[in-house]
């Protein structure tokens, strides 16, 4: 069976060049399958795309995408902007404008004086399709005695692609490490990923050779 390494935080390029980075993996519960990757494409905060898994590679520590940059900017949004919230405005103002901007953009100008006004408050919806939910670098993996690690990314069949192992980043400083836990063993997902495991018999599964 092959497979595909899908690390959150790495890496993702575009066949023209346009690059960006692995936010999250979206997740099919009831297939236990990965249907998009979440990608933010590099400089350019709040316009992260959901990308197919059909249209991806995972290689050398890389995620290519058979797409060009502008078709990238084609597909649906992973992030909605709901509302902006600046000191000295009663309501929610939307302050930043739409369509594909830099991150370092700053449209927000006191117009009594020359300076910007603070940086808002955002609140921010992300947008999966219904039913899937995000794994996203970090989150806790839940062992049946308490939290053992944190999510690092997913091994997928190329095939199916079907979550056949879970990474898990185990350990503290020196003495972290990355354990492959089979896919048999994850009982959840969705707010982190819930296992059948002790924590012991996770330290007690080697090292992932990813």
């Amino acid at each position: 069976m092959a497979r595909m390494t899908l690390v959150i935080g790495s890496d993702a390029r575009c066949r023209d060049g346009l690059s960006g980075q692995v936010r999250c993996l979206v997740v099919d519960p009831k297939t236990r399958s990965v249907t998009h990757l979440v990608v933010e494409p590099e400089g350019r905060a709040g316009l992260a795309r959901l990308v197919p898994v059909e249209i991806i590679d995972s290689a050398a520590g890389e995620v290519l995408l058979a797409c060009t940059g502008p078709e990238f900017q084609d597909l649906p949004p992973a992030e909605e902007m709901l509302a902006e919230f600046v000191r000295g405005y009663p309501v929610p103002v939307q302050l930043l404008p739409e369509g594909w901007r830099a991150a370092g953009d700053s449209p927000v100008v006191d117009p009594s004086t020359s300076g910007p006004l603070r940086t808002p408050d955002k609140e921010v919806a992300d947008l999966v399709p219904a039913g899937e939910v995000e794994e996203r670098g970090g989150e806790h993996v839940h062992a049946v005695d308490g939290d053992i690690g944190q999510v690092e990314g997913l091994w997928v069949d190329t095939v199916s692609h079907q979550v056949t192992h879970v990474l898990l980043r185990e350990g503290h400083l020196l003495g972290r490490r990355t354990v492959a836990i089979p896919a048999a063993s994850v009982t959840g997902f969705g707010d982190g990923i819930r296992l059948d495991l002790t924590r012991q018999q996770v330290r007690d599964l080697p090292p992932a050779d990813t």
